[in-house]
């Protein structure tokens, strides 16, 4: 007989089973491992859910209270009193500073470092900024300069005197020239090279009052005055220098008249909407080859300034009560008025900047939200000159005598 001892046969268990782990324990029901990992993950997930909204309402009420807070002072931060402010105008250039004079232009960054300085010589030197292009134009004079957020890009010397210029965000500059009952409105790339030119007489199309180039350099858009009888009329003429505009005469693929109304002022607020500002109030345009009529606003009561950046548009009235001088009136793109509000600052400039509207006048700045609400309203030490925003609760402060870098408190 044979003396072997009993061998347990070991049964192999099956590779890749993903069926559930279950186990007796004091003789209770089977464990379910798998709904024990779902339930722990659930756990986890609304844990997550609590922190996610928990700190969303942290983060809401943080932009609401900085938004909606109303400041009593501010302190300086930074001061630069080298400046000459008395010649020297400032211009908000893509978050930064283009400063210029009859002697020159440059940029400054937020903490007043010069980035660059350019030299050239002017007797009445205007700008207009768009993004980070910008050019400075000669008044009556015939010299324009062309710069972007590196410096100098190209410059002209125009054979009539110089009435207005327009830069767009690719850098292409539109000029209206005078000479006498003539007019002519030039077409200029970045580096100063003529596009096109365009003559005008008083009587076809009329005296040209202002331009504006979109964003891209390929539609120029123009407002006209001329006297139709006995009614000051107007007209906003689109040029498009680009294929669509090629078979058109002049190239204007769009145009509208406007009987009794003077339109001193238009812009390309971005790619695809212009505006006119309108004695009587305001028109917005879209379309990026063809642009069209899509609102016009009308207002009652005489318009003393306008303000707008690329999503709104504000309108100022004078009232008669001595309490409430002003009433003001913004509006989205859409024509749709966002709020108004009555207040009493003899202000001397208003602007939007950054996402605020700021007002001033020789001793005052005032601080007013994208939403109404006034956040700021002081005296200054000194003859305020301008006044930007620079970012979160930063001011530049323009006086007289030097430029503050400010903070509210």
């Amino acid at each position: 007989m044979s003396n072997k001892k009993n061998r347990k046969t070991k049964v192999p268990k099956a590779k890749n089973y993903r069926g559930p782990k279950r186990e007796i324990q004091n003789g209770n029901e089977p464990v379910d491992y798998n709904a024990r990992i779902l339930s722990h993950k659930r756990a986890n997930l609304r844990r997550s859910l609590i922190v996610f909204s928990v700190a969303a309402i942290v983060i809401l009420a943080t932009v609401l209270f900085l938004t909606k807070r109303s400041y009593h002072n501010y302190r300086v931060i930074q001061t630069s009193d080298q400046e000459d402010t008395i010649s020297t105008k400032y211009v908000e250039m893509d978050g930064k500073i283009f400063r210029y004079s009859p002697d020159g232009a440059s940029l400054v960054d937020s903490k007043l470092n010069t980035l660059w300085n350019e030299t050239y010589s002017m007797q009445n030197p205007i700008a207009h900024v768009n993004g980070d292009k910008a050019v400075v134009a000669d008044r009556d004079g015939t010299l324009l300069e062309i710069f972007d957020k590196n410096g100098y890009t190209g410059s002209v010397t125009t054979s009539y005197s110089i009435v207005k210029a327009k830069v767009s965000k690719r850098g292409l500059v539109a000029a209206i020239l005078s000479n006498n009952d003539d007019t002519w409105i030039n077409f200029y790339s970045y580096d100063g090279s003529l596009i096109a030119e365009n003559q005008t007489t008083i009587d076809d199309p009329g005296y040209p009052l202002d331009v504006a180039v979109s964003d891209d350099g390929s539609v120029m858009m123009v407002t006209y005055q001329f006297v139709d009888g006995s009614k000051t009329t107007s007209y906003v003429a689109f040029y498009n220098f680009g294929d669509v505009g090629q078979n058109e005469d002049d190239r204007i693929v769009s145009g509208y008249t406007y009987e009794g109304v003077v339109i001193p002022q238009i812009e390309y607020l971005s790619s695809a909407y212009s505006i006119a500002i309108r004695d009587d109030g305001f028109s917005i345009y879209k379309g990026k080859q063809i642009p069209q009529e899509s609102k016009t606003q009308k207002v009652d009561g005489e318009i003393v300034s306008t303000f707008f950046d690329n999503d709104r548009v504000g309108l100022v009235f004078k009232n008669n009560d001595k309490d409430k001088m002003y009433t003001m009136k913004v509006y989205n793109m859409s024509g749709k008025q966002e709020f108004e509000k009555d207040f009493n600052i003899p202000y001397t400039s208003i602007r939007i900047s950054g996402d605020s509207i700021l007002m001033y006048n020789s001793s005052q700045i005032c601080v007013v939200s994208s939403s109404g609400a006034e956040r700021y309203l002081g005296t200054v030490d000194g003859t305020v000159k301008d006044f930007f925003k620079l970012g979160m609760n930063r001011y530049l402060l323009v006086l007289d005598n030097g430029v503050n870098l400010i903070k509210l408190v």
